[in-house]
Formats: C-alpha cells, sequence, structure tokens
C-alpha cells in the first residue's frame, strides 16, 4: 500500500510544472513497553501513515502534514495552498530543493520488534529486576522496537527509500529508601550486540555504589570521569556549533577554525551512518546521501555540517551529514585505571536540564543526576547529592586527559510522537578542573 501511494507521489511531482513538490512518507510501527516499580507498566503496538510535504513556487514555500493520507485529501491541500502561496513572503536565499539522485544499495533489515518481541522484554526485564532486588531497589524504564519505512521524493527527480529498526532501552533503578538512582541503557539495530551479563552486572555495580552514604560536595573544580552519555550529551550541544546554519547566524564557535587546531590530538569525533553497532541511515532528511565524514580529527576541526539551502547560500559543498550517528574514537585506558589516578573527584552517570548561556561561546549550564559519586583515592566511595554545573563545553574538551579503551552506544529516544530515536557512541573520559558551582542538597 505505501509502494503504490509513493508512486503516486512521483506522478504528483511530474504533473504539475509551475510549483515544485518535496514529499516525505513514513509508515512508522512501534512496539514501546513501560516498565514501573520492576512491573510492566504498560505496552503499546502502534502503527501510522504520515505525509509530510513542503510546495514550493519560485522562492515562496508551504509546508503541512497528514497522518493517513489519501490522495483525494493531497490533492485538497494542494489545490487549497495554489489559491495562497504567491502572498506568502519570499526567501531570497532559497536556490532549489535536493537535486542529488544517487541511490545507496537497499538492504532489507530484520523487523527488531520480532527479534525482541514482548517475551523476549520481560525475560531481560525480570533478571534485571532480580539482580539489584537484593540491594533494595526497583528497576522503572522503557523498551521500544521501532521499525521505519521511509519514502523521500521530489519534483528533481529524488525517489528514495529507507528502511531501519532501531532499538532503545532505558533502566532506572532506584533504591525504595534513599532514592538514589542508577542508570543504564542500550541502543542500536543490531541485538546481537546485547551483552546481557555485562549490562546487568554494570547495573549491579551502580546500584552497589548507590547503597554508600550520601554527601554534600563544596563547590569548586574537580577532575571528574564522565559516564559515555555525559560526553555524548556534550558532544550532542556542540553540534549546533558545527551546522552551516549557525555560521551563517554567526554563532558557531567554529567560524574562521577550519583546519585548525581546536582540540588535543586525543579528540576525533565522526559522524558515521552505518557503524555497524548503531541506528544506520541511508540519507539525510533532504534525501542526500548521508556519507560517513570526520568532524574533528585528532583535536582538527575538519567540516562543517552543510545542507542543501546552506549549500547555495554560502556557496559551500553539501556534506550529505546530519550529526546524528556520532562515534568518538576510544583511548588506551581501563576505567578501573582512570578511577584509580584520581585522588579526589566525582564519577558523572548522566545529565539533565542543560541550557546554553551563550552558544557561540559553548557555556552552558546543568545539573548531575542517576548517579554522582565521590572518588576518594582512587575508589568510588560515596554517593553525592546532585549538583549545578557552569562550563563551556570546549574548555570541557580541551581538558579531557584520558580516555577509555571501549565506547558504548548510548541511544537517545525523544519518547514521543514516533519515538524517534538517534544513537551516539563514546567512551568514559577524564576531564581535569571541571567547574562545580553548587550542590541541589538532594538526589
Amino acid at each position: 500500500m505505501i509502494l503504490k501511494f509513493k508512486e503516486k507521489l512521483v506522478k504528483i511531482c511530474e504533473e504539475f510544472t509551475d510549483i515544485k513538490f518535496e514529499f516525505h512518507l513514513k509508515k512508522w510501527h512501534t512496539d514501546f513497553l513501560r516498565f514501573y516499580q520492576s512491573q510492566t507498566n504498560y505496552n503499546i503496538s502502534k502503527s501510522s501513515l504520515s505525509l509530510s510535504t513542503t510546495i514550493r513556487k519560485g522562492k515562496r514555500s508551504y509546508g503541512f502534514s497528514l497522518d493517513n493520507p489519501t490522495e483525494e485529501a493531497l490533492r485538497e491541500k494542494i489545490n487549497e495552498v495554489e489559491k495562497f502561496i504567491d502572498d506568502l513572503p519570499e526567501d531570497p536565499d532559497y536556490v532549489d530543493m535536493e537535486a542529488n539522485c544517487e541511490k545507496t544499495a537497499e538492504i532489507p533489515k530484520q523487523d527488531n520488534r520480532l527479534v525482541v518481541d514482548l517475551e523476549k522484554k520481560i525475560e531481560i526485564l525480570e533478571q534485571l529486576s532480580e539482580a539489584v532486588a537484593s540491594l533494595n531497589y526497583k528497576i522503572y524504564g522503557t523498551f521500544i522496537c521501532n521499525y521505519n519505512d521511509t519514502y523521500i521524493v521530489n519534483s528533481n527527480g529524488v525517489d528514495k527509500h529507507e528502511m531501519n529498526s532501531p532499538i532503545a532501552l532505558e533502566v532506572k533503578a532506584v533504591n525504595q529508601e534513599t532514592e538514589v538512582t542508577v542508570l543504564e541503557t542500550f541502543g542500536g539495530e543490531n541485538f546481537k550486540s546485547f551483552d546481557l551479563p555485562d549490562f546487568r552486572d554494570s547495573l549491579v555495580r551502580k546500584a552497589e555504589a548507590g547503597n554508600n552514604e550520601i554527601v554534600d560536595l563544596e563547590p569548586g573544580k574537580y577532575p571528574v570521569v564522565l559516564a559515555p552519555r555525559c560526553i555524548a550529551e556534550y558532544f550532542m550541544y556542540l553540534m549546533s556549533s558545527v551546522s552551516a546554519r549557525s555560521l551563517d547566524s554567526k554563532m558557531s564557535f567554529f567560524e574562521g577554525k577550519l583546519d585548525e587546531q581546536v582540540f588535543p590530538k586525543n579528540i576525533t569525533i565522526t559522524d558515521d551512518p552505518q557503524h555497524p553497532d548503531m541506528m544506520k541511515y541511508d540519507y539525510t532528511s533532504s534525501g542526500h546521501p548521508y556519507k560517513k565524514m570526520k568532524i574533528i580529527e585528532k583535536g582538527v576541526f575538519r567540516n562543517f555540517i552543510v545542507s542543501n539551502y546552506y549549500a547555495h547560500k554560502l556557496k559551500m559543498k553539501e556534506t550529505g551529514s546530519e550529526a546524528s550517528a556520532l562515534v568518538m574514537d576510544t583511548g588506551d585506558k581501563k576505567l578501573s585505571e582512570m578511577i584509580a589516578g584520581i585522588k579526589k573527584g566525582i564519577y558523572i552517570s548522566s545529565l539533565h536540564y542543560m541550557n546554553f548561556i551563550n552558544a557561540k561561546e559553548t557555556s552552558l549550564t546543568g545539573l548531575t543526576r542517576d548517579g554522582t559519586f565521590l572518588i576518594e583515592d582512587g575508589k568510588i566511595t560515596k554517593v553525592i547529592n546532585n549538583l549545578r554545573f557552569t562550563e563551556k563545553i570546549s574548555r570541557i574538551i580541551e581538558n579531557i586527559t584520558e580516555i577509555e579503551d571501549k565506547a558504548v552506544t548510548i541511544p537517545f529516544s525523544q519518547n514521543y510522537g514516533h519515538f524517534g530515536i538517534d544513537s551516539y557512541r563514546m567512551p568514559h573520559v577524564t576531564v581535569n578542573n571541571f567547574n562545580i558551582t553548587s550542590t541541589t542538597g538532594t538526589i
């Protein structure tokens, strides 16, 4: 059915000569399991068909979306837009929509809703629940498996199909007496890479650490070990400065720094949409082939992320990248060695409520959560109440002194709408002089 409707979109593109179309037709399926107090809270299996459309006439454009679209409803909407599009303001910088018709090799992907069915999910969650129960913890979180079919069609002959089937497991263990929380996650499209014993053991170690004495920490600058999720979020925020849009608006930290040494030589970040342990992508949102691209190479800033629009506006080359699959090169340290090397510092598991203070300067503020621990004489000794930090992402990266010798895939899901899932693959890192500004006094 979706293929037949896609062919109708192609014909509509051919039919009109005075206006152009860009269509995104998406068939989306999800199995969404939420668990609460170590019990299944609810399980949703849902499917939907949606069509996002942009209509362009000259330098004017109008966009709209239709759920469960029909040809009749689409044509009715097109007729409606034709009546007022000439009255819309022009975008003087617009040139044309995506014109790259190159297709990647279309390889069918397994449907992970079938690979990780409800019975399998419950089996995994029961093992995790039992593992932390003796430590007085119960588990909370979500277990999501999606399967998506997306067609991208436009009036320049783009006619592309992309499939993906991401998995995102987020488990938060909560101490029933102290309310200390610890977090463990898994993401990707290859469920064979999920190591349940390792996942369980990591969750248990964090829960054991969470049963130590709870203390406050004085403001100051400390050496910290950032968990993979934390450094992933810092790079996620930094990507706003990598976009050509930020360059155009004079808000990019990287303006004037192309091919310059910006960070230490131990920092390499690659956007790799075909990494075997990540959510995979064949095309960008406009239909351009999504290519592997170095963003930071041994500390040197190599590439801005340039869309079709900004390629025309700024006279730059479209890069075919969207920073949805960032991979950080690993180092040579064991996590145990990184912790052992700290006299007094902090292990930070996760971040919360981050906001930019000045995006161009990369300065932001935020909170720690889900397991912040005191390191004393090379050992994790106590639980620290959540902390507020004020830092520059650039300074955090500049102060990375050690990088773990392995990385994990961190899923990020909006948990609403189509439950869109991206992933970053990151190691633990040690950062010197991390600026803690205050304590919340609470877990």
